[in-house]
């Protein structure tokens, strides 16, 4: 599918706010007791376990834009039958778990920032794959967008 330029803006939104996660402002931190800090590294972790699966599922489908690429598969087993987007839960997770164990209230906004993007970027990846896979449709209604649906 060809890119289109909410597909690099999307990518740039993203690729900035990594950039600033790097970066802290230590006024804005605070002292955390050592059962949250293990609680954030376990978060962390978790993260980054959900981030390598993924991706190994994923396999050569993967992209950091929104739209699919050309010749495609749509994946649902493994993770993706539960969760439609476990490599941005995974970041998601990585970054709140980090920003837990730090303190730091400038890396809980970044990620909050990530969420947000991540919320806008998967919905306009939903509306490219359903242009390419017919029962997409079918696929959200059991498959959550970051986590997995309960009920």
């Amino acid at each position: 599918m060809k890119l289109k330029t909410r597909d690099f803006i999307f990518v740039a939104i993203q690729f900035f706010l990594f950039i600033v996660y790097l970066f802290d402002i230590k006024s804005w931190s605070f002292t955390i007791k050592l059962g949250f800090q293990y609680l954030g590294l376990t978060i962390l972790g978790t993260g980054i376990l959900i981030s390598v699966v993924s991706l190994l599922q994923l396999n050569k489908n993967v992209s950091t834009f929104p739209s699919p690429k050309s010749n495609t598969q749509l994946i649902q087993n493994g993770l993706y039958r539960y969760v439609r987007h476990p490599i941005y839960t995974g970041i998601l997770l990585i970054t709140f778990g980090f920003a837990l164990y730090a303190g730091s209230l400038f890396k809980f906004l970044i990620c909050i920032g990530l969420f947000i993007v991540f919320y806008y970027k998967s919905s306009y990846e939903e509306q490219r794959l359903a242009i390419v896979f017919p029962n997409y449709d079918t696929y959200k209604k059991y498959a959550g967008r970051f986590f997995p649906k309960f009920w």
